[in-house]
């Protein structure tokens, strides 16, 4: 995979580009900020923050930025081959993504990696932040597929918890007050929807989590247990064995 560019741009002016595509080339352009228009393959498209735009081989593009408007993106532009073309040729030219913290600060180093003079440049850690940041918006993409049949209410509780799951104190008060809602309400409609529990949700990414630590690092299952929320290993161990029906040390020596 080779970067052709990667940048922030933020324009409080009127303003307006186009480009083409190579034919292995791809752009994606992210809309962090304000409001703008483009037109993808001779189609305009109102573009708000939040909405992902993918320009592919062989299309042309243009961006337009009125009097009135103000706008802010992240850009990427690379020649990805077939690893790129095969997650992203038949994907949307426009979704509504999260703007999670993950995926912002993956495309935030990307673009620092990015200035560096040439000499200074880990051509290593480019690859590694450019396949770790495509990855980010193919999930991106997928769930937004996933969630279309699903109440936004139920996604962002998901999003939530996904995100302060494995913290020391997660408590259901705290998914219902970030989505305004009374616990006993939170409760219901996260159950209706998914057939599962908030808790039990929480526990399987805890348990996710531990697994991976269990496998790629020396860390102890006390500490992993802390670390991913558990806030005991005597708890850890009774939640693991009630899954797997084997404790944390026998799964990780059998590993």
């Amino acid at each position: 995979m080779k970067i052709g560019f990667c940048g922030y741009s933020y324009h409080n002016y009127a303003y307006n580009t186009s480009h083409q595509s190579r034919y292995v080339s791809y752009l994606f352009r992210l809309q962090i900020d304000g409001t703008a228009q483009v037109k993808v393959g001779g189609k305009e498209h109102p573009i708000e923050k939040g909405d992902l735009l993918i320009v592919k081989p062989n299309e042309t593009y243009e961006l337009y930025v009125g009097e009135q408007q103000k706008s802010g993106d992240f850009h990427l532009y690379c020649e990805g081959g077939e690893w790129i073309d095969q997650r992203f040729r038949h994907a949307p030219t426009l979704s509504k993504i999260h703007l999670d913290d993950t995926l912002l600060d993956l495309w935030h180093h990307l673009i620092i990696e990015e200035r560096r003079p040439l000499k200074e440049r880990n051509s290593e850690l480019n690859q590694y932040l450019l396949s770790a940041l495509c990855v980010s918006l193919e999930r991106s993409i997928d769930r937004k597929v996933s969630d279309i049949h699903r109440p936004y209410i139920i996604t962002r509780m998901m999003r939530y918890i996904e995100e302060h799951a494995t913290k020391q104190g997660f408590k259901v008060q705290d998914v219902a007050d970030h989505c305004h809602l009374s616990v006993s309400r939170c409760v219901h409609l996260f159950k209706e929807h998914l057939q599962t529990t908030i808790i039990e949700y929480a526990q399987s990414i805890r348990i996710s989590t531990a697994i991976n630590q269990m496998k790629y690092t020396t860390m102890t299952l006390e500490n992993i247990a802390l670390n991913c929320g558990f806030g005991s290993y005597s708890y850890f161990h009774r939640v693991f064995k009630k899954q797997y029906n084997i404790s944390p040390r026998a799964y990780r020596e059998k590993m």
